[in-house]
């Protein structure tokens, strides 16, 4: 596992990371082959995004 970031420049550049690649991912679905786990995937790395920014919420 990596190690926590405390510096919040670095936290606001790790979301941003995070949310670039899932647009990318977004951007390459093509919806007539999308199944229920891609779905459920995408729905994971949101959530996973959200845990985080609590994380640093609290930090």
């Amino acid at each position: 596992m990596g190690k926590s970031i405390y510096n919040k420049d670095d936290q606001l550049t790790y979301l941003k990371e995070r949310l670039s690649m899932f647009m990318e991912v977004i951007d390459n679905i093509e919806p007539e082959n999308t199944e229920l786990d891609d779905i459920d995937r995408l729905i994971t790395i949101i959530d996973d995004i959200e845990d985080k920014v609590e994380q640093f919420k609290k930090r």
